[in-house]
């Protein structure tokens, strides 16, 4: 190509290959549309980004990572005794306590059916508190933007806790 097309025409289409990744992150969008479930990513990856402990003896542990394009979503939720169910809650620092929630709105999101199990908001009782750990100065959850957990009692002082963040 003559009179100095040729550069004019690669700088447009690398460009547009830039804008293209870009606007997908990378990804095949037709392969991993967003959002979508991490693969492999579970309950130990869900309570290290939330930096909650899981309690020993707790059952029916449960987690993922949903992958989006701004941030990611993580849930979590197991069974442990009411009393260490209320200790996470104040672990996070919340500027209100837990408190019940009314189950006759639809939930904004539905998560926590991707692990099988009612979304929380739905749950007549469920005690609710939500926390901007930056904004109440809790460091060790510095990369956190917000946390929401449910409290669930279940019979013989069990208790389910959902923990969603992002």
């Amino acid at each position: 190509m003559a009179n100095g097309s040729s550069p004019r025409l690669l700088t447009l289409l690398a460009a547009a290959l830039l804008v293209s990744s870009c606007s997908t992150g990378g990804r095949d969008a037709a392969r991993d549309p967003y959002p979508y479930w991490e693969k492999g990513a579970g309950a130990p990856e869900a309570a290290a980004f939330m930096k909650v402990r899981v309690p020993a003896g707790a059952t029916e542990v449960k987690g993922a990572v949903q992958a989006n394009p701004r941030e990611d979503v993580y849930i979590l939720s197991f069974v442990t005794e009411a009393g260490e169910a209320v200790r996470i809650a104040d672990d996070l620092r919340s500027e209100k306590p837990t408190q019940t929630k009314a189950a006759d709105l639809p939930p904004d999101e539905e998560v926590f059916g991707h692990l099988g199990l009612p979304e929380p908001q739905t749950l007549k009782g469920a005690r609710w508190a939500g926390v901007c750990p930056p904004c109440v100065g809790d460091s060790r959850r510095r990369t956190v933007a917000w946390i929401d957990v449910y409290v669930y009692d279940l019979a013989g002082g069990a208790a389910r806790v959902y923990l969603h963040a992002f």
